[in-house]
């Protein structure tokens, strides 16, 4: 994997890799507090297409120093638009208009439910992912923390329903994104550095046509709601990319992506301490449950080399170590001719 210009060997060194995975779940924890602050003086498209242009700006400079160029050919171009629609356009979007009603820490636990989501619409759309009994599990618990996250059995009671469906459907965008992005895109030969580069770019693109349409020129620019938008592109879309890759690159997808289970913990905490947002006791158990089931479906059974053990050899392998061992012992395994 391409992992940007964070990835080479002398930022290693210098910075640990836990430090940066901190870092990581810091800026993507906060993303949704600078949503919620970029909302009070903007429309949801507004801070959208601001996050996009901010992210894009951030990728295309570390493109230029990596120089790496722009993919080639119209189908990948259009898949990188539906890429772009189903990873960063509508999900930002969603969790922008989302936030008008809902808390940001509660928008920040609805993103947990993407490991959930993606489990489900795996093993429907990829052949390859088998159903485990832990992994069932963990989608059934998943769900259950879902349920008491809403709060289902007080019927909803003061839970904005609307914004937390948004949240939801945002959350489930980035699964099918990321199936539909496997099946088209993936051995195309285009590094990711320069894949996401381009569909940031198309998001942009696509933000930039719809904002106008729906939205009417700002009455005015505030200083906090513009820099809630710009950490919100440059630091939670452009630098978690860089970050993220790095990351992927050096110590492998698995511990990388856990990531987003620290994530809804730091927004919560951001939207309660310096949001002042209100916090009822089925919010953080509901997302304890939400993030053991998450787990559960990201699991995969241990090897036998990763449990310490040496995998069973194959039939031929053992009789290629009788054969060595008669060998050292002055015969090849043959009936020995008497003299």
């Amino acid at each position: 994997m391409s992992s940007g210009v964070l990835s080479s060997p002398s930022v290693r060194r210098t910075v640990d890799w836990r430090l940066r995975f901190g870092l990581l779940s810091l800026v993507w924890g906060f993303s949704f507090l600078f949503m919620k602050v970029g909302t009070e003086a903007f429309a949801p498209f507004q801070v959208t297409l601001g996050r996009l242009v901010f992210g894009t700006a951030v990728v295309a400079v570390a493109m230029a120093v990596k120089r790496e160029r722009l993919p080639r050919g119209a189908w990948t171009w259009l898949h990188l638009a539906v890429a772009g629609l189903l990873l960063n356009a509508l999900p930002f979007s969603l969790f922008a208009f989302s936030e008008l009603t809902i808390a940001s820490s509660l928008a920040g636990i609805c993103n947990a439910t993407s490991p959930l989501w993606g489990m489900a619409l795996s093993l429907v759309a990829l052949s390859e992912d088998r159903p485990t009994r832990r992994r069932v599990a963990g989608l059934g618990i998943g769900f259950l923390g879902v349920l008491t996250v809403l709060g289902v059995w007080q019927g909803f009671d003061g839970l904005d329903v609307t914004g937390t469906a948004l949240a939801l459907l945002a959350s489930l965008s980035y699964p099918v994104g990321w199936i539909y992005v496997r099946r088209t895109l993936a051995g195309s030969g285009h590094s990711h550095l320069s894949l996401t580069g381009a569909q940031l770019g198309l998001a942009t693109l696509q933000l930039a046509v719809v904002t106008p349409l729906f939205t009417s020129m700002p009455a005015g620019f505030p200083v906090v709601p513009m820099l809630a938008v710009a950490a919100l592109g440059t630091l939670g879309t452009g630098f978690a990319f860089l970050l993220q890759y790095a990351l992927v690159a050096e110590v492998g997808p698995t511990t990388a992506q856990m990531v987003t289970y620290f994530t809804p913990v730091i927004a919560t905490a951001a939207g309660v301490v310096v949001l002042g947002e209100s916090l009822s006791w089925s919010t953080p158990v509901g997302a304890v449950i939400v993030l053991a089931g998450a787990a559960l479906t990201q699991s995969r059974p241990r090897t036998a080399t990763e449990a310490g053990k040496q995998p069973p050899r194959p039939p031929e392998h053992r009789a290629e170590r009788q054969k060595a061992t008669a060998r050292a012992a002055g015969h090849d395994g043959r009936p020995s001719r008497q003299t």
